[in-house]
């Protein structure tokens, strides 16, 4: 039991996640100004605006960093694990949602005459935009320097 203590003890871990949901709550915000309509369902779906996933390891990043010190090779395993994360955000999962678009539109012309071959839809929203990424670690980054400037 304390073992489960301690881990709520740790800050560092406390602050990403922080980082990572209020992320995803911006995403519910951006879509009611973009389509004018609430969409919850974006509070729990990859990709959109800003990245969550950026903004959850810039965080851990950034409060390993300001806790252990820069110089840490604890840092340097979490910038390293934080451009990995955010490289695959706006390069791998970025192009698999283009490819499932693309898939998805070959599916839909070749087979319109029979719907039982496209009811099941690829999911297109998988990556981010590197402008979603970019977004996403300022807002790790400043969260992480916010909660680090309340403590």
């Amino acid at each position: 039991m304390q073992d489960i203590g301690n881990i709520l003890d740790n800050r560092v871990l406390l602050v990403a996640l922080v980082a990572c949901l209020i992320a995803q709550a911006l995403k519910l915000v951006v879509e009611l100004i973009k389509n004018r309509k609430l969409d919850v369902s974006v509070l729990f779906t990859t990709g959109g605006m800003p990245s969550a996933h950026s903004a959850l390891v810039t965080a851990l990043a950034a409060g390993v960093g300001q806790t252990i010190g820069w110089a840490s090779p604890e840092f340097a395993v979490a910038i390293v694990f934080a451009i990995i994360v955010m490289y695959d955000a706006a390069g791998v999962r970025q192009a698999a949602g283009k490819q499932a678009r693309v898939l998805n539109q070959v599916v839909d012309e070749l087979f319109h005459e029979h719907p039982e071959f496209n009811q099941d839809r690829l999911k297109e929203l998988l990556g981010h935009t590197p402008f979603q990424v970019i977004a996403g670690s300022a807002l790790g980054i400043t969260i992480s320097w916010l909660a680090r400037a309340t403590y």
